[in-house]
C-alpha cells in the first residue's frame, strides 16, 4: 500500500494558478500610485504595456515553464539550464532578495487595512510613530512565517478567498462607478477629453514606468506549482491568458473609474497609502451607502494582503532553495525542516526585513515610508524580471537544444526580437527608478531617498557575493 501512496496527488486547477498569480501580480491598490505619478495618461501606458509587454511576458512564462517543467527552482532553473550555474545562482539570489521589500510593503498594507477597519479614517499617521509602525510590520512577517509552517493548504485557501474577493471588489468598483456617473455624479477629472490621456514624455514619466512593471510582473511565481497541475501543457497557458485578462480589466477600467472620483491634476498627498479607502468611501457616498463599502473593502484588502504575504514567503523561498548549484549556496541555507520548509531562508528574510525597517526609521512619517518602499520595489523587482527575458532569449537562441509543448512565436528571429525588447525595456525602467518620486530634485529629501535607494540595492544584491564565499569555506572544511 505504501508504494501506491505517492500516486495519490492533489492537483491545482488552472483557475487557482491564475488566482495565485493574480494575488502576487496586481491588486486594486496597484492602480493608485501610477495614477498619482502619471495622471489620466497612465491609461495609455497601461494599454501600451498590455500589448507590448504583459501579454508577451506571460506567454513567455508559459513557454519557459513548460520547457523546464521538471525543475523545482522556477526562474532560477530557467536561467541555470539555459546559460550557466553562476547566472542561475544570481537569478536565484535576486529573485529571492527582491521579494523582501515587497514583503515589508505588503505587511505595511496589512496594518493600513486594519487601521481603516478600526478607525474608519486616515489618522494612522497621526496615531502611530514610525518606530511602532516598523515593529508591528516586523511582527506580522514573523507571525506569517510561523503560520506557514503550521497550517497546510493555507496558501491555496488564502489565494482563493483573497484573490477572488479582490477581483470581485475591483469589478464592483468599476461597475458602480459607471452607474454612479450615469446617474448624475460629476466626473472629478477635468478636462476629461482625448488630450488629457496623452502622455508627457519626460524624465519623470519614464522614471515611474518601473512601478508599472512592478505592478504587472510576477507571472513566473506560478512556475514552481506547474508540477501540481494535471495537464500543464494545456492548462498553464490558459492560466496565463486569464491572468492577462484580469490584469487588463483592473488596470484600464480601474484607472478610468478612479478619474470619476479623483481629480488627476490634484491628488491627495497620501493617495498611494489611503487612496483605495478614499475611493470606496466616495463611491459609497455617491450611492447613498455611507462608509459601508469602505469597510467591506478594508476587510477584503486585509485578507488579500495576507494572501500576498503567504504566497511571497512560500514561493520565493522555494525558488531560493529549489535549484542552485552546490558550489554557490551554503548547505545551511538550503536546509529544510520536517515540513519541507527552507527554514533558514525564512530567517534571512526576517533579518533583511528588519534592515529595511531600520532604514525606513530615518524617514519622517508613515506615508513617506509607504511611498519609499513602493519606489524601491519599482527598482528591484524589474531587475529580477529582466532575468525572465534573458532566459527566453537564451532558450530561443538554442532552439535545437530546448523543446517545449508550448511555443510563443514560432519564428526564431521574431521571438528573439520580442524577448530582446522586453529585456532592454525592463532594465532601463529599473535603472531610471533610482530617481526618487516623492521629492523634488535638489532638496534634502531627494538626496536622502536617493541615498537610501542606492544603499538598499547595494546591500540586497551585494549580499549575493557572500554566499559563494561561505560555501567555499564549507567545502574546504569538508575536504580537510
Amino acid at each position: 500500500m505504501n508504494e501506491l501512496e505517492p500516486t495519490k496527488k492533489h492537483y491545482l486547477k488552472w483557475q487557482v494558478i491564475a488566482l495565485i498569480d493574480f494575488v502576487t501580480i496586481i491588486s486594486f491598490e496597484n492602480i493608485f500610485y501610477p495614477f498619482q505619478n502619471q495622471g489620466l495618461s497612465v491609461v495609455i501606458s497601461w494599454i501600451f504595456l498590455l500589448f507590448a509587454y504583459v501579454i508577451p511576458y506571460e506567454l513567455i512564462v508559459s513557454q519557459l515553464s513548460l520547457t523546464f517543467d521538471n525543475q523545482s527552482g522556477g526562474l532560477a532553473s530557467w536561467v541555470r539550464r539555459s546559460s550557466s550555474d553562476r547566472l542561475g545562482y544570481w537569478t536565484s539570489w535576486m529573485y529571492w532578495v527582491q521579494s523582501v521589500p515587497y514583503i515589508v510593503d505588503v505587511s505595511n498594507s496589512v496594518i493600513v487595512s486594519f487601521s481603516w477597519m478600526f478607525l474608519g479614517n486616515n489618522t494612522l499617521d497621526k496615531r502611530m510613530s514610525t518606530f511602532w509602525f516598523g515593529m508591528l510590520t516586523f511582527a506580522i512577517i514573523l507571525i506569517f512565517i510561523l503560520l506557514e509552517n503550521v497550517f497546510k493548504n493555507s496558501l491555496e485557501i488564502l489565494s482563493l478567498i483573497g484573490g477572488g474577493a479582490m477581483f470581485i471588489m475591483s469589478v464592483l468598483f468599476v461597475l458602480l462607478a459607471g452607474y454612479s456617473v450615469m446617474h448624475g455624479t460629476h466626473i472629478a477629472t477635468q478636462p476629461f477629453n482625448w488630450g488629457a490621456f496623452m502622455p508627457n514624455f519626460s524624465l519623470k514619466y519614464f522614471s515611474t514606468t518601473g512601478l508599472l512593471i512592478f505592478a504587472m510582473s510576477g507571472a513566473e511565481l506560478a512556475a514552481p506549482y506547474i508540477v501540481q497541475m494535471r495537464d500543464p501543457k494545456h492548462e498553464f497557458p490558459k492560466a496565463m491568458w486569464l491572468l492577462a485578462l484580469m490584469t487588463a480589466f483592473l488596470t484600464i477600467f480601474g484607472t478610468l473609474a478612479l478619474a470619476m472620483f479623483f481629480n488627476a491634476n490634484h491628488i491627495p498627498h497620501d493617495f498611494k497609502m489611503n487612496g483605495p479607502y478614499y475611493a470606496f468611501s466616495l463611491l459609497g457616498q455617491s450611492l447613498g451607502l455611507g462608509k459601508i463599502l469602505m469597510y467591506i473593502f478594508a476587510v477584503v484588502q486585509a485578507v488579500f494582503m495576507m494572501a500576498q504575504l503567504a504566497v511571497l514567503l512560500d514561493a520565493s523561498s522555494r525558488v531560493f532553495a529549489g535549484d542552485v548549484a552546490d558550489k554557490f549556496m551554503p548547505k545551511w541555507m538550503t536546509k529544510k525542516n520536517k515540513n519541507g520548509r527552507p527554514i533558514h531562508s525564512y530567517m534571512m528574510t526576517s533579518g533583511l526585513s528588519l534592515f529595511l525597517l531600520l532604514l525606513t526609521g530615518t524617514l519622517p512619517n508613515i506615508n513617506t515610508i509607504y511611498n519609499w518602499l513602493l519606489n524601491i520595489n519599482g527598482i528591484i523587482s524589474p531587475y529580477k524580471t529582466a532575468w525572465v527575458f534573458f532566459a527566453f532569449v537564451a532558450v530561443r537562441w538554442q532552439t535545437k537544444k530546448f523543446k517545449s509543448d508550448y511555443v510563443f512565436i514560432n519564428n526564431r528571429t521574431g521571438a528573439l526580437l520580442v524577448g530582446g525588447w522586453c529585456l532592454v525595456f525592463t532594465f532601463v525602467c529599473a535603472t531610471l527608478g533610482f530617481i526618487p518620486q516623492e521629492a523634488s530634485f535638489g532638496t534634502k529629501a531627494f538626496d536622502h531617498q536617493l541615498l537610501l535607494n542606492i544603499i538598499t540595492v547595494i546591500v540586497l544584491f551585494g549580499l549575493g557575493f557572500v554566499m559563494p564565499i561561505m560555501r567555499r569555506r564549507e567545502l574546504k572544511k569538508e575536504a580537510a
